[in-house]
């Protein structure tokens, strides 16, 4: 599914224009996750599976654009850290100084559990939580395994540990939203004015640039101001 996609959310619903692991379980587009998520079957194997494939490796799990956890395909994380990574030189300036703790450790250690990051960083666990998350954002760090027993953890990584051929490409940010919105295009089939801007939060000029030039590539067709289809 996400080789097929290029990208897809987690644990979303029909409340989110883009596919999700749990839309996909249940197997019908008007899908809501429920109130009491521990007790419904299909948010408990949409979870089961959002673990199994995190632990195989095989794509990127992250929470990611606006914070919403998402799995891309080997081919769209060169396209995604263009856009929302950063290089090393930036981590000073872009970077929270609890973020550059956990990556300081990580980078030591190579992989963490959370308790044990908790514990070497000397954070507590809400400066911890959002120090990760920022780390997830930029595209540094993932999690490797999720763990139930003794107790329910996260076992954390580099991004660059476990992708190393794909982290380590660099791409031009025009051209990854043109990458992007090829991919975006591809799997809507068709996208109409600011839904490409909505999704990923980007400028409308810079969507529409993107757009322009999958016309350009005839990839793409233009019905009106703002609307695409694919050619």
């Amino acid at each position: 599914m996400v080789d097929e996609l290029g990208f897809c959310l987690g644990m979303t619903d029909a409340r989110k224009s883009l596919p999700s692991v749990y839309i996909a379980v249940c197997g019908r587009r008007d899908a809501h996750m429920p109130r009491n998520v521990q007790k419904d079957y299909e948010a408990s194997r949409a979870w089961v599976l959002k673990d199994e494939t995190v632990a195989r490796g095989r794509v990127y799990y992250g929470k990611l654009v606006k914070g919403n956890a998402m799995f891309l395909a080997p081919r769209m994380i060169p396209v995604f850290n263009a856009i929302w990574g950063i290089t090393k030189r930036q981590e000073k300036d872009h970077l929270s100084e609890d973020a550059r703790k956990v990556l300081k450790v990580l980078r030591k250690e190579w992989e963490m559990a959370t308790a044990d990051l908790r514990a070497e960083t000397k954070l507590d666990r809400p400066a911890l939580t959002r120090a990760i998350d920022e780390l997830q954002k930029k595209m540094k760090v993932i999690p490797q395994e999720v763990v139930y027993i003794p107790k329910f953890t996260y076992i954390w990584t580099l991004a660059e540990a476990r992708f190393p051929s794909e982290m380590a490409i660099r791409l031009p940010r025009d051209e990854a939203v043109r990458e992007l919105a090829r991919c975006y295009l591809q799997m809507c089939g068709m996208t109409l004015l600011g839904d490409m801007s909505r999704a990923f939060g980007f400028y409308r000029w810079e969507s529409g640039r993107a757009n322009h030039q999958l016309v350009d590539e005839r990839f793409a067709e233009r019905l009106a101001t703002g609307v695409y289809k694919l050619y």
